[in-house]
């Protein structure tokens, strides 16, 4: 049965183009007759730490940095095939064809197998320098080209709505389908994040600091994902906090909420954070709840509350959980500087940019003003821009973020709470190096002396 489009009364007729967004990383595996293999492995999935070992060792890791901007993460999607070739031999003897989540929604739509260069570049397949796949990194890896999908701009119309893809989703047949782009680079596009200078901030589930760039430039240590950005001939560098929304959310899980009054359970946790001072008085969070990887790359780090005493408060332990999360994301500040990215905007995005603590808690510890934007829809609003472009509505997607991406707030840093928050971040950078003593040392223990 044929459904129809329901957004504000428009039809499937109104809609002249149709834009793509969705998680980035994740592996959907498909046989000859593109019925799926298993189920998809998706990004977070911290199962492929052999995998990682086994490509620094078969490229080197400068090598593989060198071929393809990044290197061997467990997040990437590479390193979740090889996972499947090893451990489960029957279903890879099966694969044919591999996607990305949001690119076999489309495949389901158009019959065409696509993909955009920066969700391509999240694969650690692409030479993303030269956005094409990488040639060494397939032979060396027997991944072959065939089972890849065929590579676009985000802008580019890659497909069209097919008969059936029609009759499910009420969309006209013969409409255009533009490549679309990754959650984050897509995001970026909506917060009008496609010019150097111009960087976003957003806290979901994950964390990430995005700065636009005109050529391809690298961090030697990997510390910072280097990615086609969803415009033509410009990238994108990229930080990352594993756990940023997640942080708060295990806490919510696991201590709950207070009083149910009806809100929203964020806005009443924010609303007792904000009762505890700039500081947390001397809490800390090392927000490491699935390991990190922006700045070091460690699917091992494990998280910690530092500092406790028993005159501490609930609303102490929150507040600390939101200025570790600002903490964690302005360590890829601090390695902007060390490359010489200019930094000149900050805007904030993600469920996070909703909270007014949070904000003005970012603003604090970057110690710069920060903005918000007028559209709070993100990925999905810059998948709309992406379409409008791809369907001719602007000339380009610069073009286009002119035109609707607007500054609805901005948020000024409060000079005392900069000071506190400062001296609070040079303590959090010592957290890491201490975790990581502590855990090695645990495991060196565990091996000498297992239990009986």
């Amino acid at each position: 049965m044929q459904r129809t489009l329901r957004n504000g009364g428009v039809g499937g007729d109104a809609i002249a183009c149709v834009g793509f967004s969705g998680q980035m990383h994740g592996a959907v595996l498909l046989d000859a007759a593109d019925q799926v293999v298993r189920p998809a492995i998706i990004w977070c999935d911290q199962r492929t730490e052999q995998q990682v070992q086994e490509l620094a060792t078969l490229f080197g890791t400068e090598r593989l940095i060198q071929l393809t901007s990044n290197p061997p993460l467990t997040n990437f999607t590479l390193t979740k095939l090889l996972w499947v070739r090893q451990n489960e031999p029957k279903s890879w003897q099966r694969v044919a064809h591999i996607m990305l989540p949001k690119d076999f929604v489309r495949f389901r739509l158009t019959g065409e197998r696509a993909i955009d260069m920066a969700d391509a570049s999240g694969t650690l397949l692409l030479d993303v320098a030269r956005r094409t796949w990488s040639r060494e990194v397939q032979n060396k890896t027997g991944i072959e080209e065939k089972m890849l999908p065929s590579l676009w701009e985000s802008p580019q119309v890659c497909g069209r709505i097919s008969g059936s893809g029609a009759e499910v989703t009420g969309l006209k047949p013969g409409t255009p389908v533009v490549a679309g782009a990754g959650d984050q680079a897509a995001g970026a596009v909506g917060m009008g994040i496609v010019r150097p200078g111009t960087v976003s901030v957003t806290i979901g589930t994950s964390g990430v600091v995005f700065a636009a760039t005109d050529g391809s430039a690298l961090d030697p240590q990997g510390r910072l994902h280097t990615f086609c950005h969803a415009i033509p001939e410009r990238w994108h560098v990229m930080g990352v906090t594993q756990a940023a929304g997640l942080s708060l959310r295990w806490f919510r899980d696991r201590f709950g909420t207070g009083n149910d009054d009806g809100r929203d359970p964020y806005e009443r946790l924010c609303e007792e954070a904000a009762t505890a001072q700039a500081g947390a008085n001397g809490v800390l969070w090392a927000p490491y709840l699935m390991g990190e990887r922006t700045p070091y790359c460690d699917p091992n780090a494990r998280a910690a509350l530092v500092g406790l005493a028993a005159s501490h408060t609930r609303a102490d332990i929150i507040r600390a959980i939101l200025e570790g999360v600002a903490f964690s994301l302005k360590d890829s500040f601090t390695i902007f500087r060390e490359m010489n990215l200019p930094v000149q905007r900050i805007r904030l995005g993600g469920g996070g940019a909703r909270s007014g603590l949070w904000r003005q808690i970012q603003a604090d510890v970057y110690g710069r003003t920060v903005e918000i934007v007028m559209a709070e829809e993100g990925a999905a609003y810059g998948a709309a821009i992406l379409a409008g472009a791809g369907a001719g509505a602007w000339k380009s997607v610069d073009e286009a973020c002119d035109a609707v991406v607007q500054t609805a707030q901005q948020i000024v840093p409060e000079p005392e709470n900069v000071l506190v928050l400062e001296q609070a971040y040079r303590a959090y950078r010592r957290i890491y190096p201490a975790l990581r003593e502590i855990l090695t040392a645990t495991k060196v223990e565990a091996k000498t002396h297992p239990p009986s």
